[in-house]
């Protein structure tokens, strides 16, 4: 028998402007146990080092977490030319040097080969399973770690200023999955001078802004106190840009258990994902198919006061 998890049953969104030198999982624990809450995750993670927002969904807004991760995410980052590390950031050990370094025209003419649908091979020091191993826990034991090209959607990516002679600050918007230390290393290969991440911050994911973001000092600061729910964003926040339905009180039920209803919704055709709600409270989210939503996930929420 599992054992019971303890908490607040509440459920929506905390925007964290995440610093550098903490994980995001770290962050996420330190968001529970500041509210209080039984349940909560995050919606793509960041590398300890990097800044930026880090969208923690709690209670049953876990269910919505999809739809932020494979939402367009935008960063600024500045890459160090000149240098190559092992983990492709300023926290590897430097692999190779060169003296070359490319012209302001130079950086901008290759940007262009990393826009749109690209393959990009991730990190040796990333989370990717191998094998059923994490890559960095095999590069860490010096393993060689081979992995394989994946498919990425680059939306931009732009010069925005070259801070000096060795190094660049870029913004890049992005599909699921990418890895900006790919983009950096590779760009450094294109340029022939080497590069790696020196600095990173994710400026927004899908509807979540960093400006938006509490700090960890604001949340030490307000845990444990009403204050801090005020920041609690409804559950909704994530599915911004999905079409949104209505049911009645009779289907909202049929949509809890499981089972397929009839919506009302303006403008939705056949195998559109949407959400349903009733008087107000979000029923489920799945797919619109001949005047039914069929449910991926069922929200079990209290009704609205």
């Amino acid at each position: 028998m599992g054992r019971t998890r303890k908490g607040r049953d509440i459920s929506g969104w905390l925007i964290v402007d995440k610093p550098a030198g903490i994980t995001s999982t770290a962050v996420v624990n330190k968001v529970r146990w500041a509210l209080g809450a039984k349940k909560a995750g995050h919606a793509g993670t960041l590398d300890p080092e990097a800044t930026g927002v880090l969208a923690v969904a709690l209670g049953e807004a876990t269910k919505t977490v999809p739809y932020i991760t494979d939402a367009l995410k935008c960063y600024e980052f500045t890459v160090r030319l000149g240098q190559a590390t092992n983990t492709d950031d300023a926290e590897g050990k430097v692999i190779a040097e060169s003296g070359e370094r490319p012209s302001d025209d130079d950086i901008k003419g290759a940007l262009g080969q990393f826009v749109g649908d690209i393959q990009q091979v991730p990190p040796k020091f990333s989370a990717v399973k191998i094998d059923g191993e994490r890559a960095y826990k095999l590069a860490r034991d010096g393993e060689d770690v081979e992995i394989a090209a994946r498919p990425l959607w680059v939306e931009s990516l732009v010069m925005l200023d070259r801070e000096d002679y060795d190094h660049v600050l870029l913004e890049l918007t992005c599909g699921k999955g990418g890895y900006v230390r790919s983009i950096a290393r590779d760009l450094g290969e294109a340029l022939g001078c080497f590069g790696h991440v020196r600095e990173l911050r994710r400026i927004w994911s899908g509807p979540f802004e960093a400006t938006d973001g509490l700090s960890i000092e604001d949340i030490d600061a307000q845990a444990k106190t009403p204050e801090l729910d005020t920041h609690i964003l409804p559950l909704t926040a994530s599915l911004d840009g999905i079409p949104e339905a209505n049911c009645s009180a009779e289907n909202a039920i049929r949509l809890r258990n499981g089972n397929p209803a009839m919506v009302i919704g303006n403008g939705l055709e056949y195998g559109d994902t949407c959400w349903v709600s009733h008087e107000g409270v979000p029923i489920a989210i799945g797919t619109f198919k001949s005047g039914e939503l069929h449910p991926n996930r069922v929200f079990v929420l209290p009704a609205a006061e």
